[in-house]
């Protein structure tokens, strides 16, 4: 009879570790968002947002992009990868020596092997170009600047009408 209780236990026990890294590790992980300056806001590709610094609980699989937007700031969209992580394939191992190959599909499918990387995700903001944000400013010209435009409309630098050398000379005949 202990014979049987022990072969029993025995084919039970791999079967109570299929999808192992499920039932260790779960499908979503906290997931942290920084950003330098603080008070970005955040929009990812699957419809979350949140306001740096963030933690949220999301799905190991699938990656995501992650828009981070503040004013006076240029937007940037960084791509967050799912790996396969450490923690993920150990169980991940554990399921195919145990003989759950069940477990092991299970795992390899919902995401509970992987791992979102980077985590933390820092984002730099990068201050918009200080010429597209003075664009209205007045643009004073300097005296220097204006001198030749002075010489250019003075009574000496205007052309005569277009007549032949000679008769621009000499006065017309019987004129006063």
């Amino acid at each position: 009879m202990k014979k049987i209780v022990f072969a029993c236990g025995a084919a039970a026990a791999p079967l109570s570790l299929s999808a192992c890294a499920t039932v260790t590790r779960g499908t979503s992980q906290k997931f942290n968002i920084e950003s330098s300056p603080d008070k970005a806001e955040v929009t990812l590709s699957n419809g979350q947002q949140c306001i740096t610094p963030c933690q949220m609980k999301l799905k190991r699989r699938p990656g995501f992009t992650a828009t981070v937007k503040k004013e006076g700031y240029q937007t940037q969209t960084v791509t967050v990868d799912s790996k396969l992580g450490g923690g993920g394939a150990v169980a991940g191992a554990g399921n195919i020596i145990l003989g759950g190959v069940i477990g092991g599909i299970v795992d390899g499918t919902n995401g509970s092997m992987n791992n979102l990387t980077p985590n933390p995700l820092k984002v730099t903001l990068v201050p918009v170009a200080a010429e597209a944000v003075v664009v209205s400013a007045p643009v004073v010209a300097s005296p220097a600047a204006e001198a030749p435009a002075a010489d250019a409309t003075s009574p000496t630098a205007e052309a005569a009408p277009a007549t032949d050398g000679a008769e621009a000379a000499a006065p017309a005949p019987g004129g006063n």
